[in-house]
């Protein structure tokens, strides 16, 4: 069996049911709450336990984790539970301490795999053993970097991995806690089908309102799993009390989500499934053409204020496009936040042709 094969063949070993489900508190707080959640945990389709012991957060001040001394708790939740465990590391000695403790995954956390340096001490330590490794994407949208992560995990002999899309960080206003940017997990996937992808609904979206929503669309994607937050208190958590859900929420969620069919199997399917994706490839090679032709005239405005000395950045000029476009949008039933993001990827490309120009 090939490094790439068995990626995924911890999953299949396991039999952990598809999906998947990884749930449990953003931290450990006590000894009670963590064993009262994994026996609510139990009696749904969770799996694994997850919960965090070492919780740095993006400022001091804030509730950190119990640290090790949370070990105990999470291994006698497992014996009296039957749950699988698991928690994130983001030093060698929290691995060292994880393995005596006998977790049975671990997880790199989106801080944690902006950094090669400390991802490869992680790596470096885990080498001799067959640990289950599931890595969260950078908290910027970069896939080299996440799959950067697991390539150091692999070339120190971990071939039990796994990808966690836990959507990524921006300044721009969005109702997601971190902005899904799904195109990136796919192009993931597409790179590395033998991974396992997890979705983390629970950090995607930063409000427990949303993480159905957020689960039946991975699923749609051919995720292999959810890593969702339970606490058998939401309100009053220590740490992340938006995102978290009781275990009896959770076991609704699970329960309401419908898994959909890799590939239809009746030929009028087929057929019916071949014209629309005709259809869509016609429509996406005029977006081509259109979008060529626009850059086109871009070019010749840019070659104009270049011959009479004029800035290329019209701000007036710009917002007023981008307001018309929005409007435009949402009457064709596409929301806000696409039709911005989609008219600042094209301006930005305008400004540079016509950057092109003037540098010449």
């Amino acid at each position: 069996m090939s490094q790439n094969q068995q990626a995924r063949q911890w999953l299949r070993d396991m039999n952990l049911g598809h999906p998947i489900v990884i749930a449990g508190p953003c931290s450990a707080e006590t000894q009670d709450q963590l064993l009262t959640t994994a026996h609510g945990l139990a009696k749904t389709k969770t799996s694994v336990l997850r919960a965090g012991l070492w919780k740095p957060r993006t400022r001091p001040g804030n509730f950190e984790g119990v640290g090790a001394l949370g070990l105990p708790w999470l291994k006698r939740a497992k014996e009296e539970t039957g749950l699988m465990t698991t928690t994130e590391v983001a030093h060698p000695h929290h691995v060292e301490l994880a393995l005596e403790h006998e977790v049975d995954l671990l997880w790199i956390g989106a801080r944690t795999t902006v950094s090669p340096f400390i991802v490869q001490d992680i790596a470096d330590a885990l080498k001799g053993t067959d640990k289950i490794v599931l890595i969260k994407n950078p908290v910027n949208p970069d896939l080299s970097l996440w799959m950067g992560a697991l390539e150091r995990f692999e070339k120190a002999g971990i071939s039990q991995l796994g990808a966690i899309h836990r959507g990524f960080s921006t300044y721009e206003k969005s109702k997601y806690r971190n902005i899904p940017e799904w195109q990136i997990a796919i192009d993931f996937q597409n790179r590395r089908p033998d991974v396992p992808m997890i979705l983390d609904p629970s950090h995607m979206g930063g409000r427990r309102d949303l993480i159905f929503d957020l689960s039946q669309t991975g699923l749609d994607l051919n995720y292999d799993g959810l890593m969702i937050e339970s606490h058998i208190d939401p309100e009053n958590a220590w740490s992340d009390a938006a995102q978290q859900v009781t275990p009896e929420r959770l076991g609704e969620i699970i329960t309401a989500l419908k898994m959909r069919q890799v590939g239809g199997s009746t030929e009028e399917f087929q057929n019916k499934l071949s014209a629309l994706r005709a259809k869509i490839d016609v429509v996406d090679q005029q977006l081509i053409e259109s979008l060529g032709r626009r850059m086109g005239i871009a070019v010749e405005i840019g070659q104009l204020k270049h011959d009479n000395n004029v800035a290329i950045l019209q701000s007036n000029r710009w917002t007023s496009i981008l307001d018309r476009m929005v409007e435009a949008g949402l009457k064709e039933g596409l929301s806000s936040e696409f039709t911005q993001k989609l008219f600042k990827a094209i301006h930005q490309e305008s400004i540079s042709q016509q950057k092109g120009i003037t540098d010449a």
